[in-house]
């Protein structure tokens, strides 16, 4: 490819709003262009890198026995409500009518389809297992895109789905994945670690999420150095704090506490420590199904219930871990008519004396006797509460956030937090949609029984942004030889006689005869730009044909983000040569 015939332009600085650097490189390269918010065009040169990417995914795929298929992108409503997820999903589904007034969606992911095909082909346990893919656009309306392709609306993944007739070949399955995604992720030159995380949406009983560890995450996650424990903040266990057991409970005392509306004010007001005192918060759920049990509606003929979450003042609510408890599709702050409607009071709440909320309590609050509460009155608190005497919780459970330096709930050890990008995720789906849908088949004694299903992902241009992300210096991006759209960047300057042009078309013909990948800078500019270009872009080798050159009866040849480059007699093996540095090549 010529660089005068290619379809972009090379800019000299990125948009404003471009805070990646993945995103700002993308953009000045000419890799992509953004159309609206979190929804791009992939110009040539990431295409290109793509198709690479793409087809890493498809050899180690077809490697563990996958069948390539292609799945649609609007889906009926219908296969949607069988599995509850049409009323469960939010506002992230793109919901539209077709002119039969039917409702449909777009492909936020396919485990309705691909259940539907299941029920539809699998009839018999001979016919399992079965691993089916595709790669396919995506739509989610993300309120927040952000950082490029790290968070846009519109996107291409990777979707695989297997079925099985049992959990034993759902796990090979998913161990199966397991390797083959950490295959593809070194082949892409991307260092990536598998966390556990939350199932969410998706169901479940095991997830894993593969991150990119990198301060633009946005996603916490807690790592154990000692013995490896890894997870998302979510899901994180840990071991907390034991508090002090040996005196007995005391009768509740109400004690003034005047501007005390935070732990830190009420703990140092009274000279206590943090895990003395009860934190209370106070949230609207919309439950993804029924309400629980105990549950009262927020007000009558409302989806909302009020939940009041309890954990000891020296930890913090994880509010994926409260929806996850309480069921619920959806969860905001109350307000504080909302709270007081409840009886309780901003600032100085507790479960004590409240009516009509679902009290949840995180599973150290019984073990911690004696805490200091809330009066539901401002300006007053409560001393010596102990739950199971004073209040009783609807539901008891690990609520609690962790958090860096909290003790590893395997070994003990120290825990350190760091940001990542979630680049990929394996989900044990089970029973869950094909109960739901019908998928059954008939085992060895001809009984009906439903396909055991599980489900993975990787997003296709979320990866190019990471590996962007990973490689690249001050003066651009450094592409890894597998995945870069070309291998060699071949840069010809200007000449009087034309030599330097013929002698670069020789090089480029050469070039791509010996499988070496070429693009051609043939534009008439001066030698910075074009090296500036060069770097911007960011292909693995470069080699160069100027005046200079010629008569010291070579060209110039120099990998990427190499200060040195040398020159190689024109009678050499140059594709060879160029070959050797591509290898060489570590972005």
């Amino acid at each position: 490819m010529r660089l005068s015939r290619l379809f972009s332009q090379t800019l000299r600085e990125a948009p404003a709003d471009a805070e990646a650097i993945s995103h700002q490189f993308l953009l000045r390269a000419g890799y992509m262009r953004q159309l609206g918010a979190g929804i791009f065009s992939y110009l040539p040169l990431a295409r290109r890198a793509m198709n690479k990417i793409e087809a890493i995914m498809r050899e180690e795929m077809d490697a563990i026995g996958g069948q390539e298929i292609t799945m649609p992108v609007v889906h009926p409503a219908e296969i949607w409500k069988e599995t509850g997820r049409w009323s469960a999903v939010g506002s992230e589904m793109g919901r539209f009518k077709d002119k039969a007034d039917r409702d449909m969606a777009l492909a936020m992911t396919h485990e309705e389809v691909a259940t539907d095909l299941a029920r539809g082909e699998i009839r018999s346990y001979r016919q399992l297992p079965q691993l089916v893919y595709h790669i396919q656009t995506k739509w989610r309306d993300d309120p927040r895109p952000r950082a490029g392709l790290i968070r846009a609306r519109e996107f291409t993944m990777l979707d695989s789905y297997s079925f099985d007739a049992d959990w034993d070949g759902l796990d090979r399955q998913y161990e199966a994945h397991y390797r083959a995604y950490f295959r593809i992720f070194e082949r892409c030159g991307l260092p990536v670690i598998a966390v556990g995380s939350d199932t969410g949406m998706m169901g479940g009983t095991m997830a894993h999420e593969y991150m990119y560890l990198t301060p633009i995450g946005e996603d916490t996650l807690l790592l154990c150095d000692a013995c490896g424990y890894k997870a998302n903040r979510q899901v994180a266990r840990f071991r907390k704090p034991l508090a002090d057991t040996t005196e007995a409970p005391l009768p509740v005392q109400k004690v003034a506490t005047p501007g005390t509306t935070t732990i830190e004010a009420l703990a140092a007001f009274l000279n206590i420590p943090k895990s003395k005192t009860a934190k209370a918060v106070f949230m609207v759920a919309e439950p993804a199904g029924a309400l629980p049990t105990g549950a009262q509606p927020l007000r009558p003929g409302a989806g909302e219930f009020f939940v009041f979450a309890v954990v000891r003042g020296d930890m913090d609510v994880n509010e994926t871990k409260l929806a996850n408890a309480v069921k619920a599709k959806a969860m905001r702050p109350a307000t504080a008519d909302e709270i007081r409607a409840i009886g309780a009071e901003p600032g100085y709440g507790s479960p004590v004396g409240a009516r009509g909320a679902y009290v949840v309590v995180d599973d150290a609050i019984p073990d911690s006797p004696s805490l200091v509460a809330g009066a539901n009155e401002a300006g007053y608190h409560l001393l010596n509460v102990t739950c199971g005497r004073d209040y009783q919780p609807a539901l008891v459970c690990d609520i609690a956030a962790a958090q860096e330096g909290d003790a590893c709930p395997e070994c003990g050890a120290p825990m350190r937090a760091s940001r990542g990008v979630e680049v990929a995720n394996i989900f044990k789906l089970g029973a869950r949609y094909s109960e739901a849908m019908g998928a059954t088949f008939l085992d060895r004694d001809g009984k009906a029984r439903p396909v055991i299903m599980g489900s993975y992902g990787i997003g296709v241009g979320r990866l190019l942004a990471c590996i962007a992300e990973a490689h690249h210096d001050e003066h651009g991006l450094k592409w890894p030889a597998s995945v870069a759209p070309y291998h060699v960047h071949l840069v010809a300057l200007r000449s009087a006689d034309g030599s330097v042009e013929q002698t670069a078309a020789q090089l480029y013909d050469a070039l791509w005869a010996a499988g070496v990948e070429t693009l051609w800078d043939d534009r008439d500019e001066r030698p910075g730009v074009k090296f500036n270009d060069a770097d911007l872009i960011g292909l693995p080798a470069r080699v160069t044909v100027g005046e200079r050159t010629l008569k010291a009866g070579g060209v110039e040849i120099k990998q990427r983000g190499q200060k040195e480059s040398r020159l190689v007699a024109l009678d050499a093996d140059l594709p060879a040569i160029a070959r050797e540095l591509i290898r060489g090549a570590t972005g």
